[in-house]
């Protein structure tokens, strides 16, 4: 849609494009926080013994990871970096769960010894798990098995520990013989976001519950069901998927209400965790980019922008957009907005009807995930992300420059820097 003028108007972009330049990301972190407190709200009506993990590599924008800290979330991290993120962001031992499938092993004991918990994603990650607790005879290290089992949804996942397999039970075959290391946590995680995979999610991990609780004698203190959640997102966007897009109420629905159920007798039921990532961040942030020009190729409008397809990390779909007018436009009956990369298949809005100009703002919606950690430096530096929440200009990230992006380099005039 072309709109001429709303709270952010084209003056306003064009004294913020003045000072940071022709691209930019907008954050809304009430908005982040907002999604957090309704999230944890729609879990927490069904089973109060629920938290947030927020899934860091989805966005790692510290003034998002504070936030969830902040409201007493878990932080869900895949890396040492990730790690490192939330230690800096104050972020204690206890409330950090570390994912993934390779891991530093001189971090992993670090984190072990203070604290935190590594989810196991196979038996030898287990078993050099044991290797670090031997240089700890003093110190227990609290850990989870990543788990996988089939939940219908045609995915063979790589992820984690087959719980039909032998290397499962020989997973808790070793816990059994070292209690030094303590199953705090049993996680999974499925891509799929649809909620009808979710009910065979739960019940799987449910199932494990009561076995490793048999076959221990303990139970595991938390359940982690992982991430795979669509975040809030307008009707547009909706009307381009084939499935119907779920709310944080039908989530809840389909996993706070089987544990509630499970637990009902339990004087002290596990905590229930989920990851999102797109679920909160998805909405928060939008891309602001210009119009360099338009032209015509044998019949077909183009519209070059100065941003690109993976500034906003969306395919296959027509994202939101909002058109602020700074030139005279004309009306197009069908153009593509193309990014300013030397690809193809740089498409950042296919078959756009409306009028358009050189130097119009093109505004981006829904663009908090995976667009920012994905973006890679190619061919220009990454962009600044503003945050306008309070009315003044909050800078979050400043954009990357040359030297930045080439310290690592050498140059062969000198050697490295």
């Amino acid at each position: 849609m072309r709109e001429p003028a709303d709270l952010l108007n084209a003056q306003r972009l064009s004294e913020l494009a003045a000072e940071y330049g022709p691209c930019f990301y907008l954050l809304s972190s009430s908005q982040f926080r907002r999604n957090c407190l309704e999230l944890t709200e729609a879990f927490r009506a069904i089973y109060p013994h629920f938290s947030i993990a927020y899934s860091y590599k989805t966005n790692y924008l510290p003034a998002l990871c504070r936030i969830v800290d902040e409201l007493g979330g878990y932080a869900e991290v895949v890396s040492e970096m990730e790690m490192e993120i939330a230690l800096r962001c104050g972020v204690q031992p206890a409330r950090i769960v570390w994912n993934g499938p390779v891991k530093n092993a001189e971090r992993m004991e670090w984190l072990l010894a203070n604290g935190g918990t590594v989810h196991a994603d196979s038996l030898d990650e287990l078993q050099t798990i044991l290797a670090l607790s031997q240089k700890h005879p003093n110190s227990t290290f609290c850990l989870g098995l990543r788990c996988n089992f089939d939940v219908g949804d045609g995915v063979l996942s790589r992820f984690g520990i087959d719980t039909q397999s032998e290397d499962f039970s020989q997973a808790v075959q070793l816990l059994r013989d070292h209690p030094r290391l303590r199953l705090t946590s049993l996680h999974c995680h499925f891509a799929r976001r649809q909620v009808e995979y979710w009910p065979a999610r739960v019940s799987g991990m449910l199932a494990l519950v009561d076995r490793v609780t048999e076959a221990l004698g303990y139970a595991p203190r938390r359940v982690d069901l992982g991430g795979g959640l669509f975040g809030k997102m307008p009707d547009s966007l909706k009307a381009q998927f084939s499935a119907r897009i779920p709310d944080y109420q039908d989530y809840a629905g389909a996993a706070a209400a089987p544990f509630a159920q499970h637990f009902r007798q339990a004087s002290d039921p596990p905590e229930l965790l989920v990851e999102p990532g797109t679920a909160l961040a998805g909405d928060c942030m939008r891309f602001v980019t210009r119009v360099c020009g338009i032209k015509q190729v044998r019949g077909k409008a183009f519209a070059t922008l100065s941003g690109s397809q993976k500034n906003i990390s969306m395919t296959g779909v027509n994202p939101p957009i909002r058109i602020y007018p700074v030139g005279e436009g004309r009306h197009y009956a069908d153009v593509d907005m193309v990014g300013y990369t030397c690809i193809e298949a740089d498409v950042l809005y296919r078959h756009y009807q409306g009028e358009l100009a050189k130097g119009d703002f093109v505004v981006f919606d829904n663009c908090g995930s995976y667009s920012i950690v994905m973006k890679p430096p190619f061919i220009l530096p990454n962009v600044p992300v503003l945050d306008l929440d309070h009315g003044d200009v909050r800078l979050i990230r400043r954009g990357e420059t040359f030297e930045d992006l080439f310290a690592t380099y050498d140059f062969g005039n000198g050697g490295l820097s």
